[in-house]
């Protein structure tokens, strides 16, 4: 059994905060986190934001944009910051913030963004649908503002995406194509 939900949330009853340190063990060869130790942390952030939002079961439709902007060193902490920007019937768009932040110095430095969209799956028949948003500070109306924008992109590029898929071979690489 669910709870009921409501129509509308605010984006900060949506937002997840988690803090890491950036251990030897997660750099890449140029020092830096691993991009893919970053989209893991990412993902797990956005997946509590999505369910704190819908109070659903979710899952992650897709990673829409994920742009590097700096990089995380070692002995460095990140913090990745996600909230819902945006809703669809059973789709939740959210954005996430990273900062990376010099333990020693203390300086602070935006290393990444994000928009992830995921949806609430194993809808029952009498299901409401996701709550709309409602943005309170400078940064939530201005990220919410471009919503449909990013929404109708992500929908011609699944699309665009379904047509190339049509394209693709499931044969196993290694074999002679006449021995499957």
């Amino acid at each position: 059994m669910f709870i009921k939900t409501p129509q509308t949330k605010k984006c900060r009853e949506s937002r997840i905060i988690q803090t890491h340190r950036i251990f030897p063990a997660d750099l890449n060869a140029h020092k830096a986190l691993y991009g893919g130790k970053l989209m893991s942390f990412i993902d797990d952030t956005t997946s509590i934001s999505a369910s704190r939002h819908s109070r659903r079961p979710v899952m992650t439709a897709s990673a829409d944009e994920l742009n590097f902007l700096h990089p995380l060193y070692e002995n460095h902490s990140v913090c990745v910051e996600a909230y819902v920007t945006g809703t669809g019937h059973k789709s939740m768009e959210i954005f996430t913030k990273v900062i990376g932040e010099d333990l020693d110095t203390g300086e602070r430095y935006l290393a990444a963004t994000c928009f992830m969209t995921f949806v609430v799956v194993n809808v029952e028949e009498d299901y409401a649908g996701v709550p709309k948003v409602i943005p309170e500070t400078h940064e939530e109306e201005a990220i919410t503002e471009g919503y449909e924008e990013r929404r109708l992109k992500r929908l011609l590029n699944f699309k665009q995406n379904k047509e190339l898929a049509s394209h693709l071979s499931l044969s196993i690489p290694w074999m002679d194509e006449k021995e499957h």
